[in-house]
């Protein structure tokens, strides 16, 4: 670039920023001229008033003289005032209450069993159908047999060869023994050399072993005959158990295997639920102790049944232990993966003084209600809590028959925090200047005191002590200016 275009360049870039510093001068002026008038607006709006107006408050935090029915003196919320607070309140009650440990999980059939085939071949026949009920024992299918069948005929006729066979080594046995004994007869008497004697008594010893050989021969064609019929026999695919048929994976003409269940079988006479209980409510469950059960199938209704099983140790990775449930399903309601919740009870007390459950909170680290005083003031008393239960808690100490508490909104509640009970006489006005009703002086003399928060409060229009009936307040500029103006 030459001398010439340089210099263009930088009076372009001056310029730029030049405007981009104007443009910011801009924005700020805009921003402190509607912040100014925000402030005077808030200025006129906290100096409202005039006579009978429907007003309330008074001294305290820039508040208004003057409060109607159900208000009263003190202004609005200035000075780290807290308004009073509208609650419920309760006694505390006499009652039997229970505890209960609840767990969820689902049920599984009394026994689940996948029928595989123990031999592998074609499915001739499939007799049951999803959901039959079946016996034990009871054939499912059929696999192809004709192959076994063949082989278990001729197992049948080797094992008929081998009996004859041990009848006629029986009977070389018997010549052979009537020869020796003759022989040995001859022998005696001189008639006979000692040669012949001998071969005599060897043809005897050949004919006992060829016996021995022959019955050996028997044993072994009656094991091969057996091993073929029990193959035969497991062509024939029976139902090990009593129950219904859960699932059917097959359907004749398929090859089954063993490897490949051909269906399940399910009892479900008595089902189980299976849940987890954790570390610290493992000690409330013991082997026997009664259960209720309850499914969203059916609503309303509850199962009775027995913890049946407790798992002597903890899964290291969740810290909770499996526990069984046993319910008997003689009417077969309850199937097998349905949603379940378990209760069972491991502490009641009868006679107890008893606070609803939404009364009791936590403050400052203790578990307590806040008791309603004389002067409609809030008073956290501490409880020691016994038994709890969805709705109720058990009160040991803290509170007596007869005390009046908070049930509702207590959450929000502080120590000498000023209470209004709902649906008593006199609206939500009271001690401290709740929003109240029109009197004397009505909204004027509104100024804010220093460090309070702006006096202003609506209330309804109502009849006043002092000046007959409520003005309603004006919208016009002049009634905000003060008297004088």
């Amino acid at each position: 670039m030459t001398r010439g275009e340089n210099g263009a360049a930088l009076e372009s870039g001056r310029r730029m920023m030049r405007n981009r510093v104007w443009q910011g001068l801009a924005i700020a002026v805009m921003a402190g001229v509607l912040a100014a008038s925000a402030a005077c607006s808030e200025k006129s709006d906290g100096a409202q008033g005039g006579p009978g107006g429907p007003g309330a408050g008074g001294p305290g935090g820039g508040g208004r003289p003057g409060g109607g029915p159900g208000g009263g003196p003190g202004g609005g919320f200035g000075g780290g005032f807290r308004p009073p607070m509208t609650v419920e309140v309760g006694k505390a009650a006499k009652g039997d209450i229970t505890a209960q440990l609840s767990v969820v999980g689902n049920l599984i059939g009394a026994t689940t069993v996948d029928v595989v085939p123990r031999t592998a071949g074609r499915l001739i026949a499939m007799n049951v159908k999803l959901g039959d009920r079946v016996s034990r024992g009871q054939l499912l299918a059929k696999i192809e047999d004709q192959e076994i069948r063949e082989q278990v005929k001729q197992a049948e006729a080797s094992h008929q060869v081998a009996e004859a066979t041990i009848r006629q080594r029986e009977a070389d046995l018997k010549f052979a023994q009537v020869n020796l004994d003759r022989s040995q007869n001859l022998f005696q008497r001189q008639l006979l050399p000692r040669q012949s004697l001998d071969d005599a008594e060897a043809r005897q010893s050949a004919a006992v072993a060829q016996l021995d050989l022959a019955r050996a021969q028997l044993s072994q064609t009656q094991a091969r005959l057996e091993e073929l019929r029990i193959a035969l026999g497991n062509t024939s695919i029976t139902s090990p158990v009593n129950g219904f048929v859960g699932k059917r994976n097959m359907d004749a003409g398929a090859w089954a295997s063993q490897q490949a269940p051909v269906a399940s079988v399910v009892d479900i006479s008595s089902v189980r639920l299976v849940a987890n209980v954790v570390e610290k409510d493992l000690r409330l469950v013991n082997s026997g102790d009664p259960a209720s059960v309850t499914v969203d199938a059916f609503p309303g209704e509850t199962f009775r049944g027995r913890i049946a099983r407790v798992a002597p140790v903890l899964d290291p990775a969740t810290r909770t232990a499996e526990i069984e449930i046993e319910v008997p399903n003689l009417d077969y309601r309850l199937k097998p993966g349905m949603y379940a919740r378990m209760s069972v009870t491991i502490e009641s007390r009868k006679d107890a003084t008893l606070v609803p459950k939404a009364a009791v909170v936590d403050y400052e680290g203790a578990r307590g209600v806040f008791m309603l005083t004389s002067e409609n003031k809030a008073k956290f008393q501490p409880l020691e809590v016994g038994i709890e239960d969805t709705d109720r808690v058990e009160a040991r100490s803290g509170v007596a028959m007869g005390d009046t508490f908070v049930t509702g909104g207590a959450s929000a509640l502080r120590n000498n925090d000023t209470l209004v009970v709902a649906g008593q006489p006199g609206g939500r006005g009271g001690p401290g200047g709740a929003p109240g009703q029109g009197g004397p002086g009505g909204q004027g003399g509104g100024r804010r005191r220093p460090g309070g928060a702006e006096g202003q409060a609506t209330g309804d229009a109502a009849p006043t002590a002092g000046a007959g009936s409520a003005t309603p307040r004006p919208d016009s500029e002049a009634a905000r200016r003060r008297p004088g103006q």
